[in-house]
């Protein structure tokens, strides 16, 4: 494989393999309010907090973790603000204790929050400006979860950086050098020393976090009600296990996670169920890890074209990943791995993500299910052709008019659902 590009893809997965604690759109507005406070230096006694409609579909519903059960935009900027380590990032709220949970519910009681809706026309747009008597600060997050942007203290800048638009990848790898052959090629010749560790991390954590929403009580119970419901069989406990992490992580586990295109269902989508397959299959772990770079890195190509938010679920592309990963894993090459995503979009392409909740459990399992399926359906000679609805001659075009259906044709759809999401909130 040529050097550049082989650099490329691994920076590309160190760049996105990041560990996260909670939904990362919460996480990102506690390390805005936690970058903010340091810059203030002090505890401010008013707070104004503006967010770009995806980030406040993506908050609303969503437990903060090891806050007690606080939910939306208010509490995750309070613990960010109470407790947040901003050196940790998207585990800024990690350190957090029970002393401290006590702490951030007098702090909203007692302190005055504004809401407001970013006006700049970027999907990923998080502000948070803090006052504390003479003093303000500023923290800004736009393009993605970490993008720090600015922060500022009574108008001195200390981060200036230029704005970018949309869903950025502003700073990071340029993701048009991914390609379906592409990464074949990387998975099948990557010095497996060069991945190990992110890899191995990636599975640890999401698999620690699956098997606590399987044992626990969390959220709809995904999971666990499909292992009960339809057995553990080597399909139903791949849908499953990841549904669990899900469960779990939506619903205020303090386990983190290692995230994918910035969402932490995506980064245990794209895994878990290759987990499970090598676990049942006997597979070496060193065939698994290269099935996991490969299902990772398939779900950040298809990710790239539609952005980190938007009216389609991130799932699906995750789900197409995992089939990918398992077809892999089981020996496939270019035609198995290429037909199972064109299958896998053909099937779930049009799920709507409408925030991070509960459901979003149900969701991966359907979105794995169609991973899973569009192996087995070229395994037994049956596939979708181009032509078939939005699929197209070849993968690469098929990914292309996903891209478009998601990221152009979707966007009224997006803002129809944001604003069903907060009619009811005055």
């Amino acid at each position: 494989m040529d050097k550049k590009l082989y650099t490329d893809y691994l920076n590309i997965l160190k760049e996105e393999l990041l560990p996260a604690m909670g939904c990362t759109e919460p996480i990102a507005i506690a390390y805005a309010a936690a970058l903010a406070k340091n810059a203030l230096g002090a505890l401010p006694d008013r707070v104004e907090i503006t967010v770009s409609g995806n980030i406040l579909k993506n908050v609303k519903s969503v437990i903060v973790p090891s806050t007690g059960g606080l939910k939306g935009v208010t509490s995750a900027a309070a613990a960010g603000i109470v407790a947040g380590r901003h050196d940790k990032k998207l585990e800024v709220l990690s350190a957090i204790t029970e002393s401290d949970i006590s702490d951030i519910k007098r702090y909203i009681s007692a302190t005055q929050f504004t809401i407001k809706a970013a006006d700049s026309g970027c999907i990923f747009d998080i502000g948070i400006r803090l006052f504390a008597g003479d003093d303000t600060s500023y923290a800004r997050i736009e393009g993605h979860h970490t993008n720090v942007v600015e922060i500022s203290k009574n108008g001195e800048k200390l981060v200036d950086r230029q704005v970018v638009q949309e869903n950025s990848n502003d700073g990071m790898t340029d993701r048009e050098c991914l390609s379906v052959k592409g990464i074949i090629e990387f998975a099948d010749t990557v010095d497996i020393k060069d991945i190990d560790e992110i890899i191995s991390r990636q599975i640890e954590y999401n698999s620690a976090i699956a098997k606590e929403g399987m044992t626990g009580n969390y959220g709809a119970r995904v999971g666990k009600v499909l292992l009960d419901s339809f057995g553990d069989g080597v399909h139903n406990l791949a849908r499953a296990t990841a549904a669990a992490g899900s469960d779990a992580r939506m619903n205020g586990c303090s386990l983190p996670v290692v995230i994918v295109s910035g969402s932490g269902n995506q980064g245990m989508t794209a895994s878990l169920p290759i987990v499970v397959y090598a676990q049942k299959m006997n597979i070496p772990r060193e065939k698994l890890l290269r099935a996991v770079a490969l299902s990772d890195l398939i779900t950040i190509h298809l990710k790239t074209g539609i952005g980190r938010l938007s009216a389609y679920c991130g799932a699906v592309s995750a789900g197409a990943g995992a089939g990918a990963g398992v077809a892999y894993l089981l020996g496939g090459g270019f035609d198995e791995i290429a037909h199972t995503v064109v299958n896998a979009l053909a099937i779930t392409s049009g799920l709507i993500c409408d925030g991070a909740k509960s459901s979003c459990a149900a969701k991966i399992a359907s979105a794995v299910d169609a991973g899973l399926l569009g192996y087995e359906m070229y395994k037994r000679g049956s596939q979708f052709y181009g032509g078939d609805g939005i699929l197209c001659h070849g993968v690469e075009s098929t990914i292309d008019n996903v891209s478009d259906l998601a990221r152009v044709g979707m966007k009224e759809t997006d803002e129809e659902i944001i604003r069903l999401m907060i009619k009811d909130l005055g």
